[in-house]
């Protein structure tokens, strides 16, 4: 169990789609949790959240303002925690491109301070959550998400004797949320033109649950410094359109300054230190023993192929059109009907 009655855990950006989903997720399995710490700088969520858990009724919960860049107040929010989830970040690619500074501040300087108020307060777990645009980054985003891993890993360097272990997971689209194409081709096909930007592009996907595992699993199992990946599947941008507007016209935009027409989640220069362990894949540093970490983790693994690499279009799992519409009836909260 990755977690007993006694644990505290402070999630960061607690108010964004996965923060609300992991919070529901783990008040459901784990009602006796001693505290839940939600710490984000958006007072009108933070307000909205309790007006779904009312203090009277959820007594453990714990609503902290505050902003990955002010380490004092980190420090503050961090008082007695044992687990912490970060997944604070500024995730729009267009908006990082013309803002560059303002995410180098919250994915890279934020993601340090937290590293650093972790280590002072001895916390015993921190869980990074990644992006595929962290794999051979192309765009500001990417680059700034990639830094971000550095740093929880290589944390692992300094933390002398402290009990403490930090690892990042990394995955795809998450099916239906903030930001993501899903919502935006359901909105737009009930226009009856869906907007593609490349007919040959490719996407993973994961839903919200699958990904609240995965946070789960890694928070029982990993000693620090991995980057896990789950095996997901991809589907093609055009069967996604045609399984939500069989009957839209398609209009093809052309690619956007940032994007990719394939994503990456391992790259072949990855694949020297990636290991499959069942459902994941593990990227360790490549100064680590991977015998000795493995044995200490209590898990099988193989290694990888040289210059494997693991990319949307190279995938052996492809979601169909019907699997498609399936899953967005039963993860994407939306009213949809194909269009």
């Amino acid at each position: 169990m990755p977690f007993d009655s006694s644990s505290k855990i402070l999630i960061t950006g607690g108010t964004g789609s996965f923060g609300k989903a992991f919070l529901s997720s783990i008040i459901k399995k784990f009602p006796n949790l001693s505290r839940i710490v939600i710490f984000s700088r958006d007072e009108l969520k933070q307000w909205e959240l309790q007006q779904q858990y009312p203090p009277k009724d959820y007594p453990q919960l714990r609503f902290f303002l505050g902003d990955i860049r002010d380490k004092e107040r980190l420090k503050i929010a961090l008082e007695k925690i044992d687990i912490v989830i970060h997944a604070a970040a500024l995730k729009q690619v267009n908006a990082a491109e013309y803002n560059p500074m303002e995410f180098i501040k919250t994915n890279i300087l934020g993601s340090e301070n937290l590293v650093q108020a972790c280590i002072e307060k001895n916390i015993k777990k921190v869980i990074a959550l990644s992006t595929d645009k962290a794999a051979a980054p192309i765009n500001l985003y990417g680059a700034t998400k990639l830094c971000a891993d550095k740093l929880f890993v290589a944390a692992n360097n300094i933390k002398g004797d402290r009990d403490i272990a930090l690892s990042c997971v990394r995955y795809g689209n998450v099916m239906g949320s903030r930001g993501s194409v899903i919502p935006l081709f359901i909105k737009e096909a009930k226009k009856g033109i869906i907007p593609i930007t490349d007919e040959r592009m490719t996407r993973f996907n994961i839903t919200l649950e699958e990904s609240i595992e995965l946070v789960l699993w890694v928070i029982e199992n990993a000693i620090g410094g991995e980057i896990f990946i789950p095996k997901i599947p991809s589907y093609k941008i055009t069967d996604l359109a045609e399984a939500i507007g069989p009957n839209c016209k398609k209009s093809i935009l052309g690619k956007r300054e940032g994007e990719k027409l394939h994503e990456e989640m391992i790259t072949t220069s990855d694949s020297f230190n990636t290991f499959d362990i069942g459902n994941y894949y593990v990227i360790l540093p490549g100064t680590y023993n991977q015998k000795n970490h493995f044995a200490k983790m209590g898990l099988k693994y193989e290694n990888v192929k040289e210059n494997f690499s693991y990319k949307s279009n190279t995938n052996d799992w492809f979601l169909t059109e019907m699997e498609l519409r399936k899953l967005i009836k039963n993860h994407v909260d939306l009213s949809f009907n194909p269009i």
